[in-house]
């Protein structure tokens, strides 16, 4: 790849990385259905304002809101849903971790619904390591006691199954013709719509105890437009410059950030069946990534 590329990519990792830390700031003081909402809105928000600008509004006959309704409930309401609620009982760096399974959920999503990339031995090995991983990770004592931090911990791997569904289902865009930053701007506005009288009903808000700390509102700006707006922007960048074997690299990097961040100011440590579990799910999408056989494969 491209020097540029690799910055991209290196920024985009941090960017959604970083999500995890502005995500646990903000249920500190927030509910987790309004965090969703401030974070889909503000980017809709943000997306729809450069949209116009550039004369390609969405708000025109034609427009597939069906599909990016769809589209929003795998891609944003569910996996936020379910992420920043796991949040509020696990650590980020966790969260992140969990989250990095999403590729090997997509292996399995992709081989029952379409034609072109089924499993093979390979993509298997990989989830059998990714699985094994994420036993690591949980660890037996949690399964046996089934408290709420492993109920978040199961959160956090249905929302990565979430986001594969997402990723399977979002192929269709190209199909229809649709540009990467409508596709992006279409989803995140019908998730605001969507999650809207979702967070009114479970939230009420109107009941907090007071308006949120300006760190709150830093948080939920930086989920918005740093690790929403301009992260999709580089998503589809990279994705059309280095395809999407290439763009599967960030997902080795985020947990790094989440990771770190955590650390640095929210006072986090991780254990080390936390670390080996990370590991061993690395592993795995390195196998999936094809980097490992390039370099074990001899010379002819």
């Amino acid at each position: 790849m491209a020097w540029r590329v690799w910055v991209w990519l290196l920024s985009l990792s941090i960017l959604w990385g970083g999500s995890f830390f502005f995500a646990k700031v903000a249920v500190g003081e927030l509910p987790p259905f309004t965090v969703v909402f401030g974070r889909v809105a503000l980017a809709a928000i943000a997306l729809n304002l450069v949209l116009a600008a550039a004369g390609r509004g969405l708000w025109r006959r034609g427009t597939p809101w069906s599909t990016f309704f769809s589209m929003g409930v795998l891609n944003n309401l569910v996996p936020f849903s379910l992420l920043f609620w796991a949040q509020t009982h696990i650590a980020s760096g966790v969260a992140s971790i969990l989250n990095a399974t999403t590729p090997l959920f997509t292996l399995v999503v992709a081989h029952f619904l379409t034609a072109d990339e089924k499993m093979n031995a390979t993509k298997m090995a990989a989830l059998l390591l990714g699985l094994a991983g994420v036993a690591v990770l949980v660890g037996p004592s949690a399964i046996a006691h089934l408290d709420v931090g492993f109920c978040g911990q199961l959160a956090c791997l249905g929302a990565a199954f979430s986001y594969a569904l997402a990723g399977v289902y979002g192929r269709r865009f190209k199909r229809m013709g649709i540009a990467p930053m409508q596709a992006a701007a279409g989803q995140v506005t019908a998730s605001a719509i969507l999650i809207f009288p979702i967070m009114l009903a479970v939230d009420q808000p109107w009941t907090l105890s007071g308006p949120p700390s300006v760190t709150v509102w830093a948080a939920l700006a930086g989920l918005a437009l740093l690790s929403t707006a301009l992260g999709y922007v580089l998503y589809f960048r990279v994705l059309a410059e280095a395809g999407a074997t290439n763009l599967l690299l960030v997902t080795f990097l985020i947990p790094v950030t989440a990771i770190l961040l955590g650390a640095a100011f929210l006072g986090e440590r991780l254990d080390l069946r936390h670390v080996a579990g990370m590991a061993t799910i690395g592993a795995g999408l390195a196998l999936i990534d094809g980097r490992i056989a390039m370099v074990l494969r001899p010379a002819k």
